[in-house]
This record gives C-alpha cells, structure tokens and sequence, in this order.
C-alpha cells in the first residue's frame, strides 16, 4: 500500500464515549477493492480508514475491519476474536492486567497510534488500540 492510501476521517480517538467494536475480516491478497464497496453497501456507511501494517492492508468500514495478506502474513492475526478502538489504551491496558488478562502483544506504538492486545482469562484475544494524527495531520 502506498504511503498515500494512509487517511481517517477521525485520527483521534480521544473522544469516544464508548470503544468502536471492530468484527475482523480476513482477505486474500487482492481482494480488498473489492471488499470495501460490499461493506459500505451492507451498513449504509463509507469507509473511513485505510492503512497498512507491516505486509497488511486494512480499511475501516462501519462495524468491521478489513485486514488482507497473504496466509502466512495474517496467521498471528487469525485468533484474535477483534478490535476495539478506544479513547486511551492505558486504563485498558492497567485493568487489564490488574484483571488477570495476559498482555500477549506489549503496548507499542502502532501507525494509527498505540495500541496491544489482550488475553483474557477466559481465553479470548481481543486488539485494543486508540487513534491519534500523526505529525503530517493523518
């Protein structure tokens, strides 16, 4: 994905009331133009992001987020149940541990902005990640 193909209508996500809740869709390489118009049509919403990570490409559509690559490149990503995109990801990433829940991936910083992601303690892997624009304003 070219760097240009990097945009949000929302890159901060300091102000939600509530997490958006991510359904994870995996695509096959090349199958992700196609699948964004099918998305739209479905919830009556356009997108409103797209970026890459690492080898993936992913756009935000209404309730899902798209993620294509290859087999190889989206197996870690496979067992993750979804993403919730939040106002802050520390007070997540605090109740979390203080909850039990094993950090399986480590707070980092993430192209959109931070994020980690979450076992918890009944074995369900969940993405917390928040939005914030980047120095060029995306």
């Amino acid at each position: 994905m070219t760097e240009e193909l990097f945009w949000r209508t929302r890159n901060d996500s300091s102000g939600l009331a509530d997490p958006r809740v991510f359904v994870r869709v995996f695509l096959a390489p090349g199958r992700l133009e196609a699948a964004v118009p099918f998305y739209e049509r479905i919830q009556g919403v356009p997108a409103d992001g797209r970026f890459s990570f690492r080898t993936l490409r992913l756009a935000m559509v209404g309730a899902f987020l798209l993620i294509e690559g290859s087999t190889e490149d989206l197996r870690p990503f496979r067992d993750t149940a979804g993403t919730l995109l939040v106002d802050d990801v520390r007070p997540y990433h605090d109740r979390l541990v203080a909850a039990g829940a094993e950090i399986w991936q480590p707070l980092q910083p993430v192209p959109t902005g931070a994020g980690f992601s979450a076992r918890h303690p009944d074995g369900t892997s969940v993405e917390y990640v928040h939005h914030r624009p980047r120095p060029d304003g995306a």
